[in-house]
């Protein structure tokens, strides 16, 4: 877990030191954290979880398409006394659609969605043995709104995500909220 929080300080510090150079280019990048709420059979062994996730986009001002790469880290407690929770370490390509909006506006919408890898591993000490780790492909789709202040801004973002397991599908919903920074 140290590590882990070494590495996101360190991204963040990278992001923060390159926003300069990235604006000119026009890549936006993003920290953000919330809750994640399971759905359908996952939410039936979870409860309530959280994420963080830090991203990178491209979307030029001539053009209301663009992309956005993003990676996050979410948890899961399992919704009974056993010591089991549900990581999921995962990052998705996605298509980014700006909605056209006023040059002066700061309330601007889009629509998200895209493909990635999750990785999903059950943690705790009441994990049954030989329950490992598993990486399957998966695809979400959701919107969100930007709010601009200058070169940084606030956004709020929800998505729908499906992850191919055996059985059936796990799929949650992550509610993101956080700061963007760069871009045109």
């Amino acid at each position: 877990m140290r590590g882990l929080i070494k590495g996101a300080a360190a991204l963040a510090l990278g992001m923060l030191l390159s926003a300069p150079v990235a604006r000119a280019q026009g890549a936006e990048f993003s920290l953000g954290g919330g809750v994640s709420v399971p759905l359908g059979d996952f939410d039936d062994v979870s409860k309530l979880g959280w994420q963080g996730t830090a991203g990178v986009s491209f979307v030029p001002s001539s053009m209301p398409v663009g992309f956005q790469f993003d990676g996050t880290y979410s948890q899961f407690s399992d919704d009974t006394p056993l010591d089991i929770k549900s990581q999921l370490i995962y990052g998705t390509a996605n298509v980014v659609y700006r909605f056209s909006t006023a040059e002066d506006t700061r309330f601007r919408p889009y629509l998200i969605g895209g493909g990635g890898v999750y990785n999903l591993k059950p943690k705790g000490s009441d994990v049954p043995t030989g329950v490992g780790s598993e990486t399957k492909f998966g695809i979400n789709a959701g919107a969100g709104f930007d709010f601009k202040a200058g070169a940084a801004g606030l956004f709020i973002e929800g998505r729908f995500h499906n992850i191919f397991t055996e059985g059936s599908n796990t799929r949650f919903i992550p509610i993101n909220v956080g700061v963007r920074f760069g871009g045109s």
